[in-house]
């Protein structure tokens, strides 16, 4: 930078922002909030990354900025807007800080069309997400990262945006009161490779594979060519099964196969024995290592996603942690129109842990992921040390999950038996010390019950939402529709549940596999259609070891108003349940099934299931255990 274009960029700074500072941090593209200036408010900034300049002035149309370069050298005030005037091409982040106001929130709006964002240059971070924790010392790119932030709106108006490598997609790091609307996300080169069966024979397929996914054949092996990553062909597969309509995941034994390209993107696999593959189903491979979130949310509130279309992600979907209040409506999650593409989601959907206030899911098509389409739950820490009366060392236990803030002063948490699941003791939060990434020290404001076993769990309370999940779609989906394991009052209503290859609904919680917490007390599942979905539809089971009776995990749950087109037998099965009711459900088989053979309960306590229809026939008999 020569030393006149320098001084111009001092005068242009000084002239837009409120500043006492005398050192401009121009050398640095993501400065720290106190190395920024103070934008003066209800100031308008262009940038137009075909035509821009970042010499221009940037507060003028006529004089648009290039980059984000310079607005990520501000902290931006109330009425702040930025307007991008043409798509094109990001080569960095927008690395967003500011402080907008109810009424005069800062805008951020997009002229419609294609926007290229590259991960080279973006601004990078190391985040601990839950489920998502392979690889949390390795730096993650992010596209647009808004931090300590409030007040702000996405305006999207049909803009389209393209990944052209692994990236976060959006962040948001404490912030407060953001609305995204009316965009879409899209990677150039999905991380999910897919291929078309064209013919089978006795030991070889020919297979297409999609035109997106780039691939090199090495001494016979099959490798998968990304935008700054490649990895082998892998044994977990996911079969997209055209004449059933739906998707499962198949382990193909990938070190028996041999492939041979015979032109472009046709290739032949040898085999010995047709390890699984079919004339006309589609086949995506992945590798299967959490690196990312393709939008990670963390201690964050009052977060809003409207009509906003995710035709491919890579990582855990969108992970909201330890947030409050979540609202997606309208969202549309599916391989974009013509592609040919089969999947649209890398793993899951929308997965929230440890999140309190409402998650709120409305008008939604949620299809084509290679995981849960839903997934709500917080995370049990396991008891290693009581250090004194009132101090306590707890862990975090699975690979996946571990590293991020679990408690905070104030928190309410109770003691959960590993083996019962049940809760025998409560306490308050005083002081949390993190001692590692998977151990924290608590310090309680009551005494640490002399019965604690050294495996036994922590849950905190304080962080379980309200979970509205109404009027949505869920489609191809090659696990559950929905898990649902939170102590806050849910609604499952009005949705479509097609074909998931495993239950539509699954109650969990556990302190032994994925800790995945806690007990259900308000559930009510009600005028839903599931449509041929895995046996059981509906199945609530806690993974506790030891049953007792007379202190059911789960309760209050209400089935009542659904419809249910069977496939398999099993509409309900329900473990450590009590005050269950299921009434008002209309059955149809083709099967000649009597209500003892539709449900199974263990252990189960107040039960209540009365005039359902199996087959149009109104069933009045109650249900004897």
């Amino acid at each position: 930078m020569n030393l006149a274009v320098f001084l111009l960029l001092i005068c242009q700074l000084l002239t837009s922002c409120n500043t006492d500072k005398t050192t401009l941090y121009l050398d640095k593209t993501y400065p720290e909030a106190n190395e920024r200036f103070v934008s003066k408010e209800n100031i308008t900034y262009y940038i137009d990354p075909v035509n821009g300049n970042d010499a221009n002035i940037g507060t003028k149309k006529e004089a648009p900025w290039k980059t984000f370069r310079r607005i990520n050298q501000l902290r931006l005030n109330k009425g702040n807007k930025i307007k991008i005037l043409s798509p094109g091409t990001f080569k960095e982040s927008l690395f967003l800080i500011g402080q907008g106001s109810t009424d005069f929130p800062i805008i951020i709006e997009f002229v419609p069309g294609k926007y290229d964002f590259y991960p080279q240059e973006a601004f990078k971070a190391k985040f601990h997400i839950s489920n998502t924790n392979d690889s949390p010392n390795s730096p993650k790119a992010i596209a647009f990262y808004f931090l300590n932030s409030e007040n702000i709106k996405i305006k999207g108006n049909g803009a389209e945006f393209i990944f052209r490598g692994k990236t976060i997609e959006t962040s948001l790091n404490n912030c407060n009161n953001i609305t995204i609307e009316n965009l879409s996300f899209d990677y150039k080169r999905p991380t999910v490779s897919e291929m078309k069966v064209l013919s089978v024979n006795k030991n070889y397929a020919d297979i297409q594979i999609h035109k997106d996914s780039q691939y090199k054949i090495v001494d016979s092996t099959l490798i998968w060519i990304g935008e700054g990553w490649k990895h082998e062909a892998q044994s977990l597969w996911q079969v997209f099964n055209y004449k059933e309509n739906k998707v499962k995941r198949i382990n193909l034994p990938i070190e028996t196969m041999r492939f041979l390209e015979l032109e472009q993107n046709m290739v032949r696999i040898n085999y010995n024995v047709n390890p699984g593959f079919i004339k006309g189903f589609t086949y995506q491979n992945r590798n299967t290592f959490r690196d990312y979130a393709a939008i990670f949310i963390q201690k964050s509130k009052n977060i809003s996603f409207k009509n906003v279309n995710i035709y491919f992600m890579h990582g855990m979907g969108i992970v909201s942690q330890y947030c409050e209040n979540i609202t997606l409506d309208s969202l549309l999650v599916k391989p974009r129109e013509y592609s040919g593409r089969t999947c649209s989601a890398w793993a899951d959907i929308l997965h929230f842990s440890g999140c309190k206030g409402n998650i709120t899911i409305n008008n939604s098509y949620l299809s084509a992921a290679n995981d849960d389409a839903i997934n709500v739950h917080g995370t049990h820490l396991r008891i290693v040390e009581k250090i004194s009366n009132r101090k306590i060392k707890v862990r975090f236990m699975h690979p996946q999950t571990y590293g991020f803030d679990a408690f905070f002063t104030g928190d309410s948490i109770e003691f959960i038996g590993a083996k019962t699941l049940l809760s025998y003791s409560k306490n308050k939060v005083i002081n949390t010390e993190k001692l590692n990434d998977k151990e924290i020290e608590l310090t309680l404001g009551q005494d640490i019950p002399n019965n604690i076993k050294m495996d036994d769990v922590i849950e905190n309370t304080s962080w379980a939402a309200d979970v509205t999940i109404r009027n949505n779609k869920i489609v191809h989906i090659p696990t559950r529709g929905i898990l649902i394991t939170t102590r806050g009052r849910v609604i499952i209503e009005k949705n479509m549940l097609f074909k998931t290859h495993m239950s539509g609904i699954l109650i969990a919680n556990d302190a032994n596999s994925w800790f995945e917490s806690g007990s259900v007390k308000d559930v009510t599942i009600s005028n839903n259609k599931f449509i041929e979905c895995g046996d059981p539809v509906i199945n609530i089971h806690p993974e506790n070891s030891e049953i007792l009776s007379e202190h059911p995990i789960h309760k209050n749950i209400k089935i009542i108003n659904n419809q249910f087109f069977l496939k398999e037998n099993t509409i309900l099965s329900a473990k450590s349940t009590g005050n269950l009711s299921f009434y008002n459900n209309k059955i149809y088989s083709e099967s000649n099934l009597n209500m003892n053979e539709l449900i199974s309960l263990d252990v189960c306590s107040n039960i209540k299931i009365k005039d359902n229809q199996i087959n149009n026939k109104v069933v009045n008999t109650i249900y004897k255990n």
